[in-house]
């Protein structure tokens, strides 16, 4: 066995086995797999093995093209063929008119990663599956590269190109240890013997957290038990020549696919289990929990109803075997967050169809820093200090129990919350609040007209539509006050805090005390990798002279980690974060400011305090640290409240806005303010893919400046021209908003996709954000959006169309 070797790769199954093949595929050929058993002796032995192209957004669409591709040539190759049923197509069935609208919408966003599915009626489903029964059912989505792969002799496939290219393979290995040195290399403790190397990988199923445990991680995986049974030939099956698509129901939550003459089943009941919650034997090898048929009586009714030769079938064997989950089903592709050199993929609840993605995106993340897509939707730090296993548990349930249904736009299942809250939280509720979760952190939504209103689950502009149109009209006629929890914010200190932060942003970045900027960090490639507001506070009793970093409530873990690791040695520069000390509450409309004089002490005048300006105070006698930002285009305060003071903040702020017409507002309605000013959201418009230029930036960059990460080859880039154009765009239709991932087509061809959509409800459009061929990026530029199936011209106007010259925002 090796003593040193660049990657050591933890797990021998479809993870492990996909990451080291794709670290070879990569040029890193120096790295090494430990198995604590055989290959496959995890999940991957018993998995179902169903490899589909459907998946939530574009990332998942295409890392899943990507296994499809990957295990079709292994098939293929002679040298080392594996069995993969390959195109058997499959059909996820609808009994809603809003799951066939969802269908239509992952349609459109499918056609812009090249992947083409199909709606089709209910008699269209029984016709290519003659087993089902059209019995209250509307129709599905035909994935024609649906099918089946048999998943150890897929790994070993991978395993051996692996291996042929220079890897190495330790099975029956067991990882005692693992040590961290001060210059971030790790020593890889084994039964066997030690193995330094530069880099570490957890890929190991649901043992997950025993190796986290070892670095002093603690990973949000839970496991489900999962049942599915094989039958006794079918018949129908024998005699129809070719091979049966695979089903998934919603309706009945069962799946099934062909497996030799007769079908496999398997079932997403109602009454499940979590495994391995108090820990797993160390003998659980190749193993399966005990049959519990009972549990599944009720899932296998609907399954009978739908395919009635199930009726008169047997059951050839059952298997009940643990599948590991996360927080929102999504797996942990990525970086561990508060570590250096240690990755992970883990959470694979459909490891085997996803896997040759996986370990194709990880492999780019660990040899080149970044992958091909942009990958915040698997990436490990998405979850932050709220994200446990207890946690993880009952959103594992309830996703096991919701397995086939997909999330509607602003739907928010009711499992594991509230996890984040302030002292405003139950005050908010009593107001009336609706809420949405980011983060985890309960953010209120808007406030409801009435404790019965609900609003229905579609992909149209829903009920809530005119709620938040009056709130978006208090804001701009007077004044409004919203609570914005989650809010990253990191505390810079040291002498060399402004140096540092030159060098990690493109743009010029204030170093003026009082004052506030805005700017953009990018990665090595040159794209976007964060966006920041940067607000120079001078000493005072509250600290000394420091730097508050702020940005998006979900990258609390994202930006500490990018901000601690590009802190030089001997640099004069501390991180500290105050994401969970402090809260923001934003005081926004033409009445603003004379809500906060009637508050706060001191003139808060145009003149006294400018926009962009940072300000330390007491709203009542509450501590507070007041900027003048606004990411609703209108005069805006934000107010840092530590949490402590918030409900007294709070309250003066009430008080003092009783003469001034004071309403409450949510994040609904910040989103349709900002999508009319032209205001970007971090991980929809800003993502690693594009540049700074392709995202409509340019003013934010100084490439004469002296070096910044990403300088180098965003130089490099501007020889070759955009590949795509961030626009603003104007719908035409106020049926419907268009949504993230949407195609934009001329004719047959796709020409841009959707990152944003709302309505703008000041200027009356319907309003989206794309990133378009760059022909057609100038204003009057026009295509056709595939708005779940329907096509609505679409044309590119000039951003911000309210107030596009910011004179309400500056006072």
């Amino acid at each position: 066995m090796k003593s040193r070797t660049r990657v050591v790769v933890i797990g021998g199954g479809i993870a492990g086995c996909s990451t080291l093949y794709h670290l070879t595929q990569e040029g890193w050929t120096d790295v090494v797999l430990v198995e604590r058993n055989e290959l496959t002796s995890g999940t991957t032995w018993h998995s179902a093995a169903q490899v589909t192209n459907f998946g939530m957004n574009q990332t998942m669409v295409g890392l899943k093209s990507h296994s499809i591709a990957l295990y079709k040539a292994l098939a293929e190759n002679p040298e080392y063929p594996i069995n993969y049923h390959h195109g058997d197509g499959g059909i996820r069935l609808a009994n809603t008119p809003e799951q066939m609208q969802g269908y239509r919408h992952f349609t459109s966003m499918a056609r812009g990663m090249d992947v083409h599915f199909e709606v089709i009626d209910a008699q269209e489903c029984a016709r290519r599956h003659p087993l089902i029964s059209t019995e209250n059912l509307l129709g599905g989505l035909w994935d024609p590269l649906d099918g089946d792969i048999d998943p150890a002799q897929l790994c070993q496939a991978l395993a051996y190109h692996a291996r042929k290219a220079g890897a190495e393979v330790y099975r029956n290995t067991p990882v005692t240890a693992l040590t961290q040195h001060k210059d971030d290399t790790w020593t890889v403790h084994t039964e066997n013997g030690d193995i330094d190397c530069d880099i570490v990988v957890n890929a190991c199923g649901y043992r997950v957290n025993e190796v986290g445990a070892m670095m002093g991680v603690h990973h949000p995986v839970a496991s489900m038990e999962h049942q599915y049974f094989l039958t006794e030939d079918i018949p129908e099956i024998v005699a129809a020549g070719h091979r049966m698509p695979l089903i998934r129901c919603p309706i009945s939550d069962y799946y099934c696919r062909q497996e030799k003459s007769g079908l496999l089943i398997g079932f997403y009941e109602q009454d499940c289990q979590t495994w391995g919650m108090d820990g797993i034997d160390p003998n659980f090898v190749n193993a399966l929990c005990p049959d519990d048929l009972d549990r599944v009586m009720d899932v296998l009714e609907g399954a009978f109803a739908r395919m009635p030769a199930l009726r008169e079938t047997g059951i050839r064997s059952i298997v009940n075997g643990p599948i590991t989950y996360t927080i929102d089903g999504a797996p942990l592709i990525g970086p561990i967050p508060g570590k250096r050199n240690a990755f992970c993929a883990i959470g694979l609840r459909a490891g085997l169809g996803e896997g040759g993605g996986h370990g194709w995106l990880l492999a780019q993340m660990i040899v080149h820093g970044e992958a091909c897509y942009d990958t915040w939707c698997i990436d490990p730090r998405r979850f932050t200090g709220h994200a446990n296993v207890e946690l993880t548990a009952l959103k594992a349930i309830e996703d096991y129990q919701n397995e086939f249904r997909f999330h509607f736009p602003h739907e928010h299942r009711p499992a594991g919350r509230p996890a984040k809250t302030t002292p405003l939280t139950p005050v908010l509720a009593a107001e009336g609040a609706e809420f949405t979760v980011v983060n985890g952190w309960e953010r209120v939504d808007y406030i409801k007209p009435s404790p019965e209103f609900h609003p229905s689950l579609t992909f149209d502009f829903d009920e809530a539509f005119d709620v938040v149109a009056a709130e978006v009209k208090a804001v701009q006629n007077s004044v409004g006050l919203a609570e914005v929890n989650g809010f990253n914010r990191i505390e810079i200190t040291g002498s060399g805090r402004h140096a540092f932060l030159d060098r990690m942003f493109c743009g010029s970045v204030t170093k003026r005390a009082g004052r506030v900027g805005l700017g953009y960090l990018l990665n090595h490639h040159g794209m976007i990798k964060a966006e920041a507001t940067i607000a120079n506070l001078p000493a005072s009793d509250r600290g000394p002279a420091r730097v508050w970093y702020g940005s998006a409530a979900a990258s609390e873990f994202h930006d500490m980690d990018w901000l601690s690791q590009h802190i030089q040695p001997g640099e004069d520069v501390q991180l500290r974060s105050l994401t969970n000390d402090q809260t923001i509450l934003v005081l926004a409309g033409p009445r603003a400011r004379a809500v906060l004089s009637a508050c706060a002490r001191g003139d808060w005048s145009r003149e006294a305090f400018p926009w962009l300006s940072v300000r330390e105070c007491f709203i009542g006698f509450a501590p507070a640290t007041v900027m003048g930002v606004s990411f609703s285009g209108e005069l805006a305060y934000e107010i840092h409240i530590p949490n402590a003071s918030l409900y007294a903040a709070y309250l003066a702020l009430r008080k003092a806005g009783e003469a001034h017409g004071l309403t409450l507002f949510g994040a609904r309605a910040v989103e349709s303010m900002r999508m009319e000013k032209g205001f970007l959201h971090w991980k929809a418009d800003l993502i690693t893919e594009f540049d700074p230029f392709e995202t409509g930036l340019s003013r934010f960059v100084k490439l004469d400046k002296g070096a910044f990460i990403g300088k180098p080859a965003l130089l490099d880039r501007q020889s070759d021209g955009p590949r795509k154009m961030l626009v603003t765009l104007q719908i035409a239709t106020d049926r419907a908003p268009a949504r993230g991932g949407a195609s934009l087509m001329v004719g047959q061809r796709v020409v841009g996709t959707v990152t944003s959509g709302d309505w703008g409800h000041r200027v009356g459009m319907n309003l989206a954000y794309a990133f378009v061929d760059p022909e057609l990026a100038e204003p009057g530029s026009e295509m056709m959006l595939d708005l779940c199936g329907d096509m609505v011209a679409a044309r590119v106007i000039a951003p911000s169309p309210y107030d596009p010259d910011h004179a309400r925002m500056r006072g």
